[in-house]
């Protein structure tokens, strides 16, 4: 697949806002510590990735009701479901300069009842964009950080109408965000997520 920049402004992929706040003292921080003992960018990027995957429950495997969506609340709650996630990885990533992209799927839920748009990040490297998915492993879910081939959570069946969208962008999008901050809790975001952007 081709990835499709939504601004060809390669710094709109470094910016702080309010959902990735990489500026507020705990992504500093969290990024600082992450970044002690690494060789180089991508040693920090592979540390991130995995503190975010795995040091991070998602929220509907942990079984946690509370809703995150800013990556400092993702980080000092320590929950999110994967869009949530992709905010807080987005943060680490561009605290330490290194040009982080949003991305989504379309999937089939898991109990094949329609479908969800699902969330995870492109870092560039060398030029190019590689997509990662810090969305957390379970049986049947093996994503790992990698620039030699995608490692994702999940490929997408043409056949079922599950896709990925080929846009990367800056910020998140308005639809995700919007039904993230307008949910009380998990339960009720479970109902309210896009099925497609």
């Amino acid at each position: 697949m081709q990835m499709i920049q939504e601004t060809a402004d390669l710094s709109a992929y470094l910016a702080a806002g309010e959902v990735i706040d990489h500026r507020h003292s705990l992504v500093r921080e969290t990024a600082a510590r992450l970044a002690e003992g690494v060789a180089d960018s991508y040693e920090y990027a592979r540390a991130a990735y995995e503190f975010v995957r795995d040091a991070i429950p998602h929220s509907q495997d942990s079984g946690d009701p509370r809703v995150t969506w800013r990556a400092s609340d993702v980080l000092e709650q320590g929950t999110g479901i994967c869009h949530a996630k992709a905010h807080a990885l987005a943060a680490l990533l561009r605290a330490e300069d290194i040009p982080t992209a949003l991305c989504y799927q379309r999937l089939k839920h898991d109990d094949g009842s329609g479908f969800v748009v699902h969330g995870l990040v492109a870092v560039r490297f060398n030029g190019a964009w590689h997509r990662q998915d810090p969305r957390g492993n379970k049986p049947g879910v093996d994503a790992r950080f990698s620039l030699d081939g995608e490692r994702l959570a999940w490929v997408p069946d043409a056949e079922s109408n599950e896709m990925d969208y080929p846009v990367l962008y800056a910020e998140p999008h308005p639809t995700v965000l919007s039904a993230l901050q307008a949910a009380p809790d998990r339960p009720y975001l479970w109902k309210t997520l896009p099925t497609a952007l």
